[in-house]
């Protein structure tokens, strides 16, 4: 259920699919990097400005799910214009500092960026810039980066698929918004 929060500034409302707490799992593999299984949590929240905040933690997870070791963590602030473009400027745990811009799709909730400018510290690895998509599927967030470097030319390397994290006071707002007349039994209502 997508609600829209009476404090959210009007210009983000485009992007109302992306806040919440989200979490899910996903594959990672680049070449010269250990391919492997990712947990996922990332937060999309809103203070009242005209920007998401967002942050992701990664981490690999082995054969059975269990975390293993952080993977990769990035945070950032995305904005949206009125002709529905996309700016996004992200920090990254290893040393990458990125600007990003693309478009929100017409008619669908799905958001394609593209780096536009990258700066990196001393301790960083090579990098050169990517892509990303951002979707809301089915109630779900989906997303999947391809990345480059001067050695490996754009590439898929991580995507996930992600579930919303409902809260108890979330369930209790839901239940207190159904209709009086609901039948007794609850399954009538869904046939």
């Amino acid at each position: 259920m997508i609600e829209i929060p009476s404090d959210l500034h009007k210009d983000l409302v485009p992007l109302v699919f992306l806040l919440g707490e989200w979490t899910g799992a996903g594959v990672h593999d680049f070449p010269g990097a250990e391919k492997c299984n990712f947990g996922q949590e990332v937060s999309f929240t809103h203070d009242g400005r005209d920007f998401l905040e967002y942050h992701s933690h990664t981490w690999v997870l082995d054969s059975e799910g269990n975390k293993v070791r952080p993977l990769e963590s990035e945070s950032g602030f995305w904005r949206i214009d009125k002709d529905r473009k996309v700016e996004v400027v992200m920090v990254r745990d290893d040393g990458v500092v990125e600007i990003w811009y693309g478009e929100l799709a017409a008619k669908k909730p799905q958001i394609d960026l593209v780096t536009d400018a990258v700066a990196r510290t001393a301790a960083s690895g090579p990098y050169n810039g990517g892509k990303r998509l951002y979707g809301y599927v089915k109630s779900d967030l989906m997303w999947v980066g391809e990345k480059q470097t001067p050695e490996v030319p754009l590439r898929p390397y991580m995507s996930a698929q992600l579930k919303k994290v409902v809260s108890p006071d979330d369930v209790e707002r839901w239940a207190k918004a159904l209709p009086d007349d609901m039948p007794d039994d609850g399954i009538a209502f869904f046939k």
